[in-house]
């Protein structure tokens, strides 16, 4: 393969990465590029899990083998099996610089002992590579170790099938470089999601924030509109937070908000895929797609008592509307969130202890009106107390 040809699959592999939108995305990127330009049928990207001393796969790509998933859940090698990844995966590289690749063959070593200390092509093979090949179907590989800010971060593996030409020298210096290259997009996507965690999470609670509510909101209003799912907002105001502020100082405050925080999230899970957020100040509130409007009262119902028992705290004012419900017609996000917020007030102004749901006459649903909970449940949240 020509140095421009092997310099326009470097600059590929760059640019697919840098578009991914996900870490799997920035993964499959790296493996299918990488494949590519090493001229290889399939490859595979692994991350070293320090704390559990594991090789874990992040995804498979190319022509897979059978029982081989491009994003397995649970596809991990123990280190102590590979003797010849261990003399790369400590905190520091010793003598400094990036290490090199090494190729491993089906056919065991030539003329070579199993794992021998020398770098790069010719380094020695190891007996579980050299099985795996085998029962895969694959006549070779080479192995990039990833380096990340200075530290071991994982591997890049590519292979070809039997019949193909063996890696040589070339291939494996190539593989190195292209390590190089994944490590950069590696970190892109890393610096990417963290700064998209940030820009969707609430800093205080740890909840989701006000955006984070605005998109899935808009999402669940959209399929409401497609299939009829239903969609039920819980808003809730935290009452007494000024006073807890000026009493005791922002501190506590703060603290009211996290506990109610924790009360919120728990609760929320007894809704399956139920977002749990900060709308900001002392505004939270519950999502939900899917759960009947009845389930979402009563855990709504629950989160009132639940709230009432923080110390400090005075209860929550908590209103509720839902598709489910006799509401008329959805066909905006800021309908929905209207109609929960209207019922909030209504809740508040009549210092209810228990969720005002739009649609139901403005009635307060009161827990002991509610259908009862499976004692499952009860136990769950109960247990769950802060």
């Amino acid at each position: 393969m020509g140095d421009d040809v092997r310099l326009r699959a470097v600059v590929s592999l760059a640019q697919t990465m840098a578009a991914a939108h996900t870490p799997r995305g920035s993964w499959r990127a790296a493996a299918l590029g990488a494949c590519e330009a090493l001229g290889g049928s399939f490859a595979a990207l692994s991350v070293w899990e320090r704390g559990r001393g594991r090789l874990r796969v992040l995804v498979n790509a190319g022509e897979r083998a059978e029982g081989e998933e491009e994003f397995p859940e649970e596809e991990a090698y123990p280190v102590h099996q590979f003797p010849e990844i261990t003399e790369f995966l400590h905190e520091r590289w010793a003598g400094g610089g990036e290490p090199d690749a090494w190729v491993e063959t089906a056919d065991g070593p030539v003329g070579r002992t199993p794992c021998a200390g020398v770098r790069g092509y010719g380094r020695g093979y190891c007996e579980q590579r050299v099985a795996a090949l085998r029962r895969r179907g694959r006549g070779c590989c080479v192995v990039a170790p990833i380096v990340l800010h200075g530290r071991a971060w994982g591997e890049l593996y590519v292979a070809r099938p039997v019949g193909r030409p063996v890696f040589g020298r070339e291939d494996a210096d190539f593989a190195t470089v292209l390590a190089a290259v994944v490590a950069a997009g590696i970190s892109q996507t890393e610096r990417l999601e963290e700064v998209r965690k940030l820009a969707f999470t609430d800093p205080l609670t740890g909840l989701a924030n006000r955006r984070a509510v605005d998109v899935r909101l808009d999402e669940a209003v959209e399929r409401h509109r497609a299939d009829g799912a239903v969609v039920s907002l819980v808003v809730c105001d935290l009452n007494g937070l000024k006073r807890v502020n000026d009493t005791h100082g922002h501190a506590v405050g703060d603290r009211l908000l996290e506990r109610f925080g924790s009360v919120l999230s728990r609760c929320g899970a007894m809704l399956p895929g139920a977002l749990a957020a900060r709308l900001g100040g002392d505004e939270f509130c519950l999502l939900t797609v899917g759960p009947e409007a009845d389930e979402v009262i009563r855990v709504a119902a629950e989160l009132c008592e639940r709230a009432a028992e923080l110390e400090l705290g005075d209860g929550v004012a908590c209103g509720l509307a839902s598709t489910g419900d006799p509401i008329g017609p959805v066909v905006s996000a800021r309908r929905l969130f209207r109609l929960a917020d209207a019922a909030q007030y209504r809740a508040k102004a009549a210092r209810s202890a228990e969720p005002v749901v739009a649609g139901r006459d403005g009635e307060v649903i009161r827990l002991a009106d509610a259908p009862p909970r499976s004692p499952h449940d009860r136990r769950h949240l109960r247990g769950s107390r802060p």
